[in-house]
């Protein structure tokens, strides 16, 4: 069913119940390891975005090679493979989950600030990498002039990178805490943004800012799924659903912004600076939850002196 556009949209929107399973899957590893080693195993399991880089290098190669179907046929074939693993050796965790609700979602983004600092944070750390993942070789193609099958190439790298890149931030979280690697992760980010704005025409710049920013990026996921059962012990799953949909936007609206920025301008500068900008935005939000919370609640008042017992 995917000769036309319709079908492929359909298609799209049943995937993305599909897609459901890495909101399941967080709570489901979250509630196997202690508070201490929760960063470490969400790090490894969020590694699992390597899919898209194996995705991305052999389906053309299969479809190219045996037609287009054949490579659905193929992914179908390891999806059952994985739903028979899970029948042999998934297991629920011996804690009873917390009692949940369909509403609860969106009763997560009323809950407070913390709820949408997570969102924003997502939506550049995974977005940014499937943003950049996804134009990089356009990027490479266009203004450079390589062969395609070398800008692909190029691009899995990039991913390799972020993939490596997130179990190293859930393992650093947990060891120096996740708001501390995610401010590094966003500095980072925020300069090598400016750094491709500026230098994205020669292709030793783009190279070095591109494999540190999908390391950057990649360290950032990690962290960010740190967060969710620290600041929602009792909420994982329903924060997670809000945070990777965030994700997947993220992912979506770059590639465009680059596209309209290019048609405007010429050039993909102002794109970059934008993303450096929400970097910016991403690091004032996670401060001031900080000062926030190192100011706490007002102090009580002393109870009055009696003059007994002194």
């Amino acid at each position: 069913m995917h000769d036309s556009f319709g079908a492929i949209l359909v298609l799209g929107f049943l995937l993305g119940f599909a897609g459901s399973s890495f909101a399941i899957g967080v709570p489901f590893a979250n509630r196997w390891y202690p508070p201490e080693r929760q960063g470490t195993a969400l790090g490894i399991y969020g590694a699992g975005m390597g899919g898209t880089v194996l995705a991305g290098l052999t389906a053309p190669r299969i479809a190219d090679g045996a037609g287009i179907s054949t490579a659905f046929f193929v992914a179908a074939g390891l999806v059952a493979l994985a739903l028979a693993l899970w029948f042999a050796l998934a297991r629920d965790a011996p804690a009873a989950p917390s009692r949940a609700s369909m509403r609860d979602p969106i009763a997560v983004l009323g809950s407070g600030r913390r709820a949408w600092a997570l969102v924003l944070f997502y939506f550049l750390a995974f977005g940014g990498f499937v943003a950049l993942y996804l134009y990089l070789p356009k990027l490479l193609t266009e203004i450079h002039d390589l062969e395609k099958t070398d800008a692909g190439a190029r691009a899995a790298g990039f991913a390799l990178l972020a993939v490596v890149g997130r179990p190293l931030g859930g393992v650093a979280a947990d060891r120096v805490g996740a708001e501390r690697v995610l401010r590094a992760c966003f500095v980072a980010v925020l300069v090598l943004a400016i750094g491709l704005a500026v230098s994205y025409e020669s292709i030793v710049p783009l190279t070095a800012c591109c494999l540190t920013m999908a390391l950057a990026l990649g360290v950032g996921t990690g962290a960010v799924f740190k967060l969710v059962p620290v600041w929602y012990p009792d909420k994982v799953g329903a924060v997670t659903g809000v945070v990777g949909a965030a994700g997947g936007l993220g992912g979506f609206f770059p590639p465009l912004v680059l596209g309209v920025v290019k048609t405007t301008t010429g050039g993909y500068a102002v794109g970059f600076l934008l993303m450096g900008a929400v970097a910016l935005a991403c690091l004032l939000v996670l401060t001031g939850l900080r000062d926030t919370r190192a100011a706490g609640p007002p102090a009580p008042a002393p109870p009055p002196a009696s003059g007994v017992g002194r």
